[in-house]
């Protein structure tokens, strides 16, 4: 690959990985409850999820997902039946209690136990990895920057998925330092989050009817 190519490799990554969607949401709404690391470990859940997606892809299950209808079905409502799930679960959270400014720092910075990050690491772990899209993702658009004369693809498509999660990572871990930031020092953020709670249970409900609705890709 040349210079020129991985740099607009990195770009079209960055670009995909700032686009909002179920992981920065998740991402977002546990920094804003639990502070700066309940979004890092959340961030750092999201990529371990994508890791799966790497490993699959280039053991070749991602072609699999792409030519089996009954494969990427499977996979497909399992994803869409866990979107759900942590949607409802946001839908029925209790509304916090009233937050005065000068509390808002101390409750988004507020001790989290080690059960509560390994729960929030999960849950991330899960979102990502239970979503056959991410897969097909991998699928279609890593084997564009890889030339048909190279001879070991396989690990030039892992490399290239190894390099997109890692910088990746680093988005993720940036929106979760900047939900955190502003919970942190706009205490109308931390008042709201009865509705955001509800906002984004609504919005994950509807990633998992979306994911449902999906077709699955036609054999070529």
């Amino acid at each position: 690959m040349t210079l020129e190519s991985l740099l607009l490799f990195c770009a079209a990554g960055l670009l995909l990985n700032l686009t909002p969607g179920p992981d920065v949401l998740y991402i977002v709404s546990n920094a804003l409850r639990g502070g700066v690391r309940a979004g890092v470990v959340a961030a750092l859940g999201i990529t371990a999820g994508c890791f799966v997606h790497i490993v699959a892809a280039t053991v070749g299950v991602s072609a699999l997902l792409a030519a089996s209808s009954m494969a990427f079905t499977v996979l497909k409502w399992l994803g869409a039946a866990y979107l759900v799930f942590v949607g409802i679960r946001l839908l029925l959270s209790k509304a916090p209690a009233a937050i005065q400014l000068e509390a808002a720092h101390a409750i988004s910075t507020r001790a989290t136990g080690l059960n509560d990050y390994k729960a929030i690491f999960l849950r991330g772990f899960w979102t990502n990895a239970l979503n056959p899209k991410v897969a097909l993702f991998f699928l279609a658009f890593l084997p564009q920057f890889i030339a048909p004369t190279v001879e070991h693809k396989s690990l030039a498509f892992l490399g290239l998925g190894l390099l997109f999660t890692f910088n990746g990572m680093w988005v993720n871990m940036g929106w979760g330092l900047v939900a955190a930031w502003l919970a942190a020092r706009a205490d109308m953020v931390q008042r709201g989050m009865h509705w955001l709670d509800r906002v984004a249970g609504t919005m994950f409900i509807g990633f998992g009817i979306k994911l449902a609705l999906t077709d699955a890709p036609s054999p070529t």
